[in-house]
């Protein structure tokens, strides 16, 4: 176990230049490294006049090194979810620069002669407000909340105080999910300074990088329900299991529970919480699948009308929050039981998503499922569905609509008319952002008929390449205009087919740079059966398509990404 230290102390009181802070792609890093690192950072911060700062940075420890700069320069970080034009764009309002790997953003101060020696610092203030994050918007448009220094330290600190005591000095936390979001800032960056463990500082991305990462060290891997439910089987684990795992950023499932278990050798420690109120309880379900959960150190749980209400120190204060929960209390902890926002109106009709969702599951037909209020054409709820290889079956044997006839049939016994889902998606993996969350913006977007990609079907995902299989029916939107009487599939269409399944199945969240070696073969037609082959190339940030049938080569080419 290693010496705890206030984060506000951090670096002030500091540790042995020789201890170890980050394992990066260049070689590991010490916490000498550390300082200098924070003081370039510094630099820059010093010099601009902007004070609330948008930070984005892919690499752990340079985003660690450039936070603390932010805090001990006086400027407020605003941390976006991601580096994508459409959030960089709403965020611009909100801010007076932007910082790290991000178009036109400031950067740290180049080494000089002379400024090979750390600064020396004062302590940090834990009552000032200077980290603004978001919501992950999986209910909504994400909102913006504000932390007060202090908040955050002292949750770091009660993680050490609730897990330390199980893990060697020499643990690493390796991560899967996002230091940009709450779960990840906490657990990837804060706790492990906080405790003195070093951290891996690129995400792992994939499976095998999981499984590499965890055979050359005491591994503590931080992950999310969205990684853990797809664990290959057929990969080693047996060679590489972790020390300590955690998961959070939504429900685990039973399966992925026991997939845990079987394959990493324990079920991971699941942390409850949200942005607004940090975390507020932990559980691991070592044999009973349905164990309660215990408060973290520093917060206090009670249940009043089966609402759970929350006093925390990881609040702003110590009002009694609404955890917008339903729950009741055993002797054995607290059960939660499902989240009161999850009631909508349809025709002035109640329904419960939580009630529907699991009517859905029930049949055994649907393995996930991601519902969503639809405003157009007229209200109504929008289902997206990834099959069980029951349902599978069921499609390839008598298609599409009479899997959805039996999945209306299910719900009719339990809704008002009015109120069943007339849209339906079928999808091979719900959409989730880089917290591992399935969002209402991207399940909204599973609904935008008129430039939405044809659903395909996902023949091989392994080793940087997937195949999908997939066809444009007579008659769609995209053959518009192209052309009267001769109806063929345009270029730029297949580009954006391309572009939009990369993204969905491999890290593709840079900015698009360029094309190269495109070529257009042969005409697309309607109802041609294709194949869309994806190769990803992570190091070069290339993604390169072919679309290829029983005719042969129809388009082939390779699309950069990267830092406008």
């Amino acid at each position: 176990m290693t010496d705890r230290l206030p984060l506000e102390q951090l670096l002030a009181q500091g540790r042995p230049a020789a201890h170890p802070v980050a394992l990066t792609p260049d070689g590991p890093r010490d916490f000498r490294d550390f300082m200098l690192a924070v003081s370039a950072w510094a630099e820059t911060f010093r010099t601009t006049t902007a004070q609330r700062i948008a930070l984005y940075c892919e690499d752990s420890f340079e985003f660690a090194s450039a936070l603390f700069a932010a805090w001990h320069s006086g400027k407020c970080v605003f941390l976006p979810g991601d580096g994508l034009p459409g959030t960089l764009t709403a965020l611009a309002a909100k801010v007076d620069a932007f910082a790290g790997d991000l178009p036109k953003a400031l950067k740290p101060a180049p080494a000089t002669a002379g400024t090979d020696a750390p600064m020396t610092w004062s302590a940090l203030n834990p009552d000032a407000e200077q980290l603004v994050i978001f919501t992950s918007g999986s209910t909504g448009t994400p909102e913006a909340i504000g932390k007060r220094l202090g908040q955050l330290f002292r949750e770091a600190g009660n993680l050490a105080r609730c897990f330390n005591h199980a893990l060697p000095a020499s643990a690493i936390v390796l991560a899967t999910v996002s230091h940009q979001h709450i779960y990840g800032l906490l657990f990837r960056i804060l706790w492990p300074l906080a405790s003195g463990h070093a951290f891996v500082s690129t995400r792992l991305a994939y499976p095998e990088d999981m499984l590499a990462a965890m055979r050359s060290c005491s591994a503590v891997l931080v992950a999310s329900p969205a990684h853990l439910k797809r664990l290959p089987v057929h990969l080693p684990w047996s060679e590489a299991r972790p020390f300590m795992l955690f998961s959070s950023g939504g429900p685990l499932p039973v399966e992925a529970l026991h997939a845990c278990r079987t394959l990493l050798g324990q079920a991971p420690r699941e942390i409850f919480g949200s942005s607004e109120t940090g975390g507020i309880a932990w559980r691991q379900r070592h044999a009973d699948d349905n164990a309660c959960w215990q408060p973290l150190p520093g917060v206090t749980l009670e249940v009043r009308d089966g609402l759970l209400h929350v006093s925390s120190e990881h609040a702003p204060d110590s009002t009694w929050l609404d955890a917008r929960t339903r729950a009741r209390h055993t002797p054995a902890g607290i059960v939660l039981e499902g989240r009161t926002d999850q009631i909508v109106k349809i025709e002035e009709k109640r329904v419960s998503l939580t009630a529907v969702e699991a009517l859905l599951l029930a049949t055994g037909l649907v393995h996930e499922v991601g519902l969503v209020m639809l405003e157009r054409p007229r209200t109504g709820l929008g289902v997206v569905i990834v099959l069980s290889p029951a349902g599978r079956e069921l499609l390839s044997r008598q298609g599409r609509q009479v899997v959805n006839a039996q999945l209306r049939e299910a719900l009719a016994g339990h809704l008002d008319p009015v109120s069943l889902p007339r849209r339906w998606r079928h999808v091979e993996q719900l959409p989730v952002n880089a917290q591992g969350k399935v969002t209402q913006a991207a399940l909204n977007a599973c609904f935008q008929e008129t430039f939405a990609p044809p659903e395909a079907v996902l023949l091989q995902h392994a080793d940087g390449e997937a195949r999908l299989s997939l066809m444009v029916p007579a008659g769609s939107d995209h053959f518009a205009g192209h052309f009267p009487g001769q109806p063929v599939l345009p270029g730029v269409t297949q580009l954006d087919w391309a572009i939009h399944y990369g993204r969905r199945l491999f890290d593709l969240s840079a900015a698009f740079m360029r094309l190269e070696q495109v070529k257009f073969q042969q005409l697309i037609t309607p109802d041609l059966p294709l194949t869309l082959i994806l190769g990803h190339d992570p190091a070069r940030q290339l993604l390169t398509f072919r679309f290829v049938s029983e005719h042969g080569a129809h388009a082939s080419g390779r699309i950069v990404f990267g830092d406008a």
